[in-house]
């Protein structure tokens, strides 16, 4: 048997954890880094997890180079970057490979990368990202032949564009393409991810001009960008939600560091109204349950300041072990659900409701179709003792669900498709184990 985790499960858990830079900070970040001309780039708290090794793979295949010079500090150099083609095996392991066109386009003219790839949890937003390019002057053609679409930049962007939907992946592409704009380019209804921000405060840093003010974003094209200090990532607030779901589901206390507490607030919110306390003591949040019952608590998931999509996998192992019933509804993605039958296995009590929305275009955030049936609600029953299983992973989020589920369950689980794992969490685990989980890989 190979990349699986056999995990040992029923103990309560309790610890420290530290968290490693965000994934979602750090690929965007490696390709904006792209952007300089003949510098070196340095970058402070980049994890190494599997998706940031797939990408400085992909950007060296480009003629950049990159090097850790430190465990967690990465050097960039895209003084050689000589390729304008993103190869189509390397890019459909990763989504970010999307965002090369940025960095590709000013320095080439012209590129061609391939639709992107990533956990396959629902059709992404491509379609808003290819007209804000167009909108801004790019132009833009797709192969249904290659697979490729192939982009063109005859003149520096400029001019106006409002997303129909926010999208992270798209507020931030057209951020870099927008850097060396001509005059300035607008932007409004910009997703509000703190990653974003985490780019748009890198970019400045190093001489963009970027005013960002709600969801409308400014930009003032410069000439050029020119690196002064390195810059650290920011903390990845997923793998907070993850251990601190983890620990307070077995009934444990964790303390995670470092931490904003803005990028969490719509979680706290959640875990107070559960019956759990929730301290600052620091730059550090301290967690656990009031008492020996948790309480049985609804959410929707929306872009930030909401409840975060990629939450809800370990909120609804959460909710198995608190009393009642809890109502989870997605409005992200139409494909975020897959874990459910695998959670099953557990003996997890979870049913599919029928969800009636009188405007589901616009209260839905992918692009919903009339005509297709979704699954976008389930109940979740509780409190279940969870028994030993066997399960495989389909997506990164949902395989960190099923492990929390095995660490809760008495007895010996196999948790098959580790290695998804392995794309957003680092050392993951050896945390476990820190918080006294008892796990191995095979």
């Amino acid at each position: 048997m190979e990349d699986a985790f056999i995990i040992n499960g029923g103990k309560k858990l309790k610890g420290e954890i530290t968290l490693s830079g965000a994934k979602n900070a750090a690929l965007k970040l490696i390709i904006a880094s792209l952007l300089f001309d003949n510098q070196k780039v340095i970058l402070e708290n980049i994890p190494q997890i599997n998706d940031v090794k797939e990408l400085i793979h992909l950007i060296e295949q480009l003629g950049a180079k990159a090097k850790f010079i430190e465990k967690n500090t990465l050097e960039i150099d895209a003084s050689n970057l000589k390729v304008n083609k993103v190869d189509m095996l390397h890019a459909s392991k990763i989504r970010v490979s999307f965002m090369l066109f940025a960095p590709l386009l000013y320095k080439f003219g012209e590129c061609f990368i391939p639709n992107p790839g990533g956990c396959r949890i629902g059709a992404r937003p491509i379609d808003r990202i290819i007209e804000g390019m167009k909108t801004l002057g790019v132009e833009v053609a797709y192969s249904s032949d290659t697979g490729y679409y192939h982009a063109v930049l005859k003149k520096k962007p400029s001019g106006f564009y409002r997303f129909k939907k926010p999208t992270h992946t798209g507020t931030e592409l057209l951020i870099m393409l927008s850097v060396f704009c001509q005059d300035k380019v607008i932007l409004e209804n910009c997703a509000l991810e703190p990653e974003i921000d985490n780019l748009i405060e890198f970019l400045n840093q190093s001489g963009a001009k970027i005013k960002r003010k709600k969801d409308k974003i400014e930009i003032e094209g410069v000439k050029k960008l020119n690196f002064l200090k390195p810059f650290r990532v920011i903390s990845d607030r997923n793998e907070a939600v993850t251990f601190i779901s983890l620990v307070i589901a077995s009934f444990g206390k964790i303390k995670i560091k470092p931490i904003d507490e803005e990028s969490l607030f719509a979680f706290h919110q959640k875990l107070k109204e559960a019956g759990v306390s929730v301290s600052k003591e620091g730059d550090s949040f301290i967690y656990h349950p009031y008492g020996p019952i948790l309480k049985s608590t609804n959410i929707e998931t929306s872009p930030h300041p909401g409840f975060m999509t990629d939450w809800q996998p370990n909120w609804t192992v959460l909710m198995t072990q608190a009393k009642g019933e809890s109502i989870i509804v997605e409005r992200v993605f139409e494909n975020r659900f897959s874990y459910v039958s695998e959670l099953w296995k557990f003996g997890a009590k979870i049913e599919f409701l029928n969800l009636s929305v009188d405007d589901p275009e616009n209260y839905y955030f992918f692009n919903y179709e009339k005509d297709k049936n979704y699954q976008q609600a389930i109940c979740v029953y509780g409190p279940v003792k969870f028994h030993n299983a066997v399960v495989n992973v389909f997506d990164l989020r949902a395989g960190a669900s099923l492990a929390v589920a095995a660490l809760l369950a008495k007895g010996e689980s196999v948790i098959n498709g580790a290695s998804i794992l392995k794309r957003g969490y680092e050392n993951f685990i050896e945390k476990v184990k820190s918080l006294g989980g008892e796990i191995k890989e095979i």
